[in-house]
């Protein structure tokens, strides 16, 4: 009787975990990012300053989020591995040089990143966005996986183009606005798009590739 409450216990835990990781997952991508952006508009008088003042904040709040998924879910995922490390290294060189450049380029080298090692994985014939993602998505076919491998690789090149045209032609307020307010939700509008090929190639354990 013990045990089967015990078991209870544990799987209603387990419930309401999983039930709070997607919030959680949320909190610790757009934490940093709204960090950022508040940091950016209290942080000086100058430009300068004021993405010195927001660069630090951003990486106290990278730590914070590393730190946060580790206890929440007892492992970090390699896409927050790489922003993290990209964050630490981007933003030393700011503080260093005393150059915001440093940090503007961070989201272009994030997005030139992943889509190299999505890029290198179809090269192999393998999909490593399954390897990411598989265990929230349902059952898809191997052709789906690499179609939509295919499509984020694509994406984040855009992704990458787009801030390298934004910084280099924007001013550094206009910058801070459009990686806040635009880049997630341009992400949120790509997953979106991806939507139909997931229904496409969704499939039963057993089923086979419906090109096929």
């Amino acid at each position: 009787m013990n045990e089967t409450n015990s078991t209870d216990r544990d799987n209603q835990g387990t419930s309401k975990t999983a039930k709070a990781s997607p919030l959680r997952k949320l909190a610790i991508e757009l934490g940093p990012l709204i960090v950022f952006f508040a940091a950016y508009q209290w942080g000086g008088d100058t430009s300068l300053d004021k993405i010195l003042t927001a660069t630090g904040a951003f990486m106290v709040a990278m730590v914070g989020a590393m730190v946060a998924s580790w206890f929440g879910e007892r492992k970090i995922a390699p896409m927050l591995w790489v922003t993290f490390v990209i964050v630490m290294v981007m933003g030393g060189l700011t503080f260093y040089f005393s150059d915001e450049s440093f940090v503007k380029m961070k989201p272009t080298l994030v997005n030139l990143i992943f889509a190299a090692i999505l890029g290198f994985g179809l090269l192999r014939g393998h999909s490593y966005l399954r390897m990411v993602l598989e265990g929230g998505f349902p059952p898809m076919a191997d052709r789906g996986w690499m179609l939509m491998t295919r499509n984020w690789a694509l994406y984040f090149l855009a992704m990458a183009a787009l801030n390298e045209l934004v910084w280099r032609t924007q001013t550094t307020d206009m910058w801070v606005t459009i990686k806040t307010f635009g880049y997630l939700p341009l992400t949120f509008l790509f997953t979106f798009t991806q939507i139909p090929l997931i229904m496409k190639y969704q499939t039963d354990a057993a089923a086979k590739d419906p090109d096929s």
